[in-house]
């Protein structure tokens, strides 16, 4: 999901410097919204494994 990330980047920075502002910023919104989801299923994820090591303990 990650890589889905730098790809977005690497493309609004191609389309920065060429000049292409709408396909810019385009890509920079979907680089944020994947990032973003990213950052909370990793959250949801860490949390339901603090709560399943506990639980055997």
């Amino acid at each position: 999901m990650l890589s889905w990330v730098v790809t977005f980047l690497v493309v609004a920075l191609i389309a920065g410097i060429l000049g292409f502002g709408g396909i810019a910023g385009a890509s920079i919104e979907i680089a944020k919204a994947i990032f973003f989801i990213a950052i909370i299923l990793f959250l949801v994820s860490a949390v339901v494994g603090l709560a399943r090591g506990r639980g055997r303990v």
